[in-house]
């Protein structure tokens, strides 16, 4: 008897981009599902200070498990939003879903 093949198949939302810019909980947890189902999703931070979570206990290895899971399959850059770096985003956000 041959030995099954397993394939794989493409998550429902490969291919396709999210940007986040949300913070604490609702919005995290919703872009994590985004990016569990394959979608390429990139987190925009605050320079110096990032999301709030990454404060919360408890820590494994420095970092807030809350923020770990909740960032799961994510990418993360910060940006400065001041009007003058603002046009990098929009630039970001016209190759995303809508």
């Amino acid at each position: 008897m041959k030995p099954e093949t397993q394939t794989t198949l493409p998550l429902p939302l490969q291919g396709e981009r999210v940007l986040d810019l949300s913070r604490l909980l609702p919005g995290p947890y919703c872009s994590m599902l985004l990016a569990d189902m394959g979608a390429e999703v990139i987190k925009i931070e605050e320079p110096g200070k990032g999301d709030y979570i990454r404060a919360s206990a408890p820590f494994i290895k420095g970092e807030s498990s809350g923020y770990l899971v909740l960032n799961r399959n994510k990418k993360s850059v910060t940006l400065d939003l001041n009007p003058i770096r603002i046009s990098s985003l929009f630039q970001l956000s016209f190759t995303c879903v809508y």
